[in-house]
């Protein structure tokens, strides 16, 4: 009974505060401890007894009342600290108070806030791992307890979301600026803290099935809390450091002095142990893999959810931590990364509310891309049979990655469009590496090449034909570095020639043009499926389905076209790269202005006719031919000269329709000598940029907004930073 009549106290404490006009005196003691009695009140009471709508009615009524209850019982100092200073002191002091959050040393308990202010909370780390051998026994309130710390320090650092996007992106934000600077002493041991609990996680438990039915995982809202913490405090642009210490950052760092050390930052750049690293990767891999493991009993494992804050953290170590990137790639653990990447992508494809979840995933693989050994790692054999609705093939996991492509190219939802470049682009870089392809993925990439090499895709938007080029790069980086094991796409080529002499001879007269866009009319239906043999999807699999109708998402802000996220580089002989930007006056190597933005070229494409009857752009008969030009198709064109003639002989000889027989000639066959000395290969590596770090801190705020529900601490605020929206 105490508990529900101080809880009715409190209420009518609030109401009283809310509806008075005229100020309390500071001194009416009276009034004031009302708020602070000792009511056992839970997060959930806080929010339904305080209503936000009554707090900002304060704020705006009589604030003196407010600033009184804030201040209430501040010595009136002229140094005191500012407000903000303090609650984020407090936080961190909390964070390792002994039986609060953490387990007490001493027989003795802390009484006194002094011994609180000499702890050495490097002895009182959470969770073993980086830096820390020793794991504490687990403890349901000291979980509960530093959940909702975490809770209240995300809260601090929202003022993001009340900003609007803006272009620069260099606002810092002054509460994680503080907090992860040198006046928090706790800055190390909590940012330890908060990673090592995030990746010693295990979710399975003990492996015992239905584990987690019986016993609800108090330990799962404290790491999700972490991970996003750990996020917001990494969230960090301009000036990155290297391995070596120096800082690679834009020109424009010289002109204003860098910011204060975000210690968090400079914590995760100088992480360097092997053991380290692989503690780190073992358990980010682990809890991304979470949600496909698919035991043979059904709900038997506890799905997690918060793979996005995953993804973004895993970004962040390889963006601010070059050794960390270079260590993922050094083994084939990166296919443990790799595998759950393409299940979110596959999984997530036709649903619109997560576009966001493809953009992070993709951006990885971008990254990944950029480093010759993620080509060589893709050799391995897959033999994992995770269900994906994705054709069945045996190969490798390059194999996989192509087949999950051309999945989202051709039937994810067309708001994914802007992402094709990106994709092909890492189709681009890999594809040098590849030493055997399998047929059901050469049969896919030629698939892409018939789809966009159509007249009236190449047509209907100015920075189509790119993905033709960049297809016909992937097929002359295998042809003329990996000839001898790839007979399968040697073939699939031979068989689709037409689509290659379609290229060669395309029309560049104006009413050819026109009529091309004519046929687009009856036809706007851009990438269908009927040429590509779909083929039995994995069993056991399921669709990937739409959103739910109604379901909330955050928008997003427009991703930088391919020619801004990336920096082109050459692979000299030895293999160290050699960076060809133009000068940024020159238009982009295939021939169109590079001022034209792709994205609006994208948002056109799927429109009947498009441009021209938009009445912005439409292709012109020299606008063709300053591309036409540079069709990258003489390896080809000579690979098909010299093999039609023998296999054609062959299938009259041997009166064959066998495929086998005519790959087996294509395996034994050489064109050593007879194809055109080999281009340098050209590698697009992924570069920091303003709109990048725009996009990170749009996605990760409106991941954050819309995970935290209960109690729903942003819900109704006048957010500024995206737009919730329901599908």
């Amino acid at each position: 009974m105490g508990s529900a009549d101080s809880k009715l106290n409190f209420r009518k404490a609030v109401i009283q505060l809310t509806t008075k006009t005229q100020p309390v005196e500071a001194t009416d003691d009276a009034f004031w401890d009302q708020f602070w009695a000792d009511t056992a009140t839970s997060v959930q009471d806080v929010f339904a007894l305080v209503p936000a709508a009554e707090i900002r009615a304060v704020r705006e009524e009589s604030p003196s009342n407010l600033a009184t209850l804030c201040y209430k019982g501040e010595d009136d100092d002229e140094n005191a600290r500012p407000l903000a200073e303090s609650l984020l002191l407090a936080i961190a002091d909390l964070l390792f108070c002994p039986d609060f959050t953490v387990q007490s040393h001493r027989r003795s308990t802390v009484d006194s806030a002094e011994d609180i202010h000499s702890l050495d909370s490097c002895e009182y780390i959470w969770e073993a791992g980086v830096g820390f051998a020793h794991s504490p026994q687990p403890n349901y309130n000291h979980d509960m307890n530093r959940m909702e710390l975490l809770k209240l320090l995300l809260t601090c650092f929202s003022e993001a979301m009340y900003l609007p996007p803006a272009p620069d992106s260099s606002s810092i934000n002054p509460w994680v600026q503080f907090f992860c600077s040198t006046e928090n002493r706790h800055a190390l041991p909590l940012f330890t803290s908060l990673l090592n609990t995030v990746c010693a996680y295990d979710p399975v438990g003990y492996g015992i099935p239905y584990n987690h039915l019986l016993f609800s995982d108090y330990r799962e809202p404290l790491v999700e809390e972490a991970a996003q913490v750990l996020i917001v405090t990494l969230d960090h642009d301009g000036a990155t450091p290297t391995v070596d210490g120096t800082t690679t950052g834009t020109a424009m760092d010289d002109a204003d002095p860098p910011g204060p050390e975000n210690l968090f930052v400079n914590y995760l750049s100088r992480i360097h142990r092997e053991e380290d690293f692989q503690f780190i990767l073992k358990g980010i891999a682990r809890l991304l893999s979470n949600p496909l493991l698919q035991t043979y009993l059904p709900n038997s494992t506890k799905k997690i959810q918060f793979h996005q804050e995953l993804l973004v953290l895993f970004w962040k170590l390889c963006d601010f931590n070059k050794k960390f990137l270079f260590f993922v790639l050094k083994s084939s653990d990166v296919l443990d990364i790799l595998v759950p990447v393409l299940f979110f992508l596959n999984d997530a494809r036709a649903d619109q509310s997560r576009v966001g979840l493809m953009h992070i995933g993709v951006f990885i693989l971008l990254l990944l891309s950029g480093e010759r050994n993620f080509g060589v790692r893709l050799n391995k054999p897959y033999s994992v049979r995770v269900p994906m609705d994705i054709p069945v093939f045996t190969g490798t996991h390059a194999d996989l990655l192509i087949v999950v492509f051309h999945k989202i190219i051709t039937s994810g939802h067309q708001r994914l469009q802007p992402l094709f470049d990106c994709l092909l682009t890492i189709v681009v870089n890999v594809s040098p590496y590849l030493k055997s392809l399998s047929m059901v993925a050469a049969n896919k990439l030629l698939h892409l090449l018939e789809a966009f090499s159509t007249t009236w895709f190449l047509f209907s938007a100015a920075q189509n034909h790119h993905l033709v080029f960049f297809l016909l790069e992937v097929f002359n980086n295998i042809i003329q570095y990996q000839f001898d094991g790839n007979s399968n796409l040697v073939y699939a080529i031979i068989r689709k020639r037409s689509a290659f002499h379609q290229l060669a001879n395309l029309p560049t007269d104006p009413p050819a043009i026109h009529k091309a866009l004519q046929r687009r009319r009856r036809a706007p239906e851009a990438l269908s499926r009927t040429s590509s043999q779909e083929g039995v999807s994995m069993e056991g699999s399921h669709p990937a389905a739409p959103a739910e109708p109604g379901t909330l998402k955050a928008s997003l802000v427009a991703t930088p076209g391919i020619e801004k996220l990336t920096e082109k580089s050459q692979v000299s002989e030895d293999g160290t790269l050699r960076s060809l930007e133009p000068a940024p006056q020159q238009s982009s190597a295939e021939g169109s202005p590079a001022s034209e933005e792709p994205s609006q070229a994208w948002r056109e494409q799927r429109r009947p006719s498009s441009a021209s009857a938009g009445g912005q752009w439409s292709p012109t008969s020299e606008w063709v031919l300053s591309w036409k030009s540079k069709l990258p198709l003489q390896t080809i064109m000579r690979l098909l000269q010299v093999l039609v003639p023998q296999v054609e002989k062959i299938c009259i000889d041997k009166g064959l329709t066998d495929e086998s027989e005519i790959l087996r000639f294509l395996q034994h066959g050489t064109l050593v000598g007879l194809l055109p000395v080999p281009h340098p290969i050209l590698i697009r590596k992924y570069q920091a940029n303003s709109g990048t770090a725009m996009w990170f801190r749009t996605y990760m705020w409106g991941v954050i907004y819309l995970r935290n529900v209960d109690p729903p601490v942003w819900y109704d605020t006048d957010v500024k930073l995206f737009e919730i929206q329901r599908v």
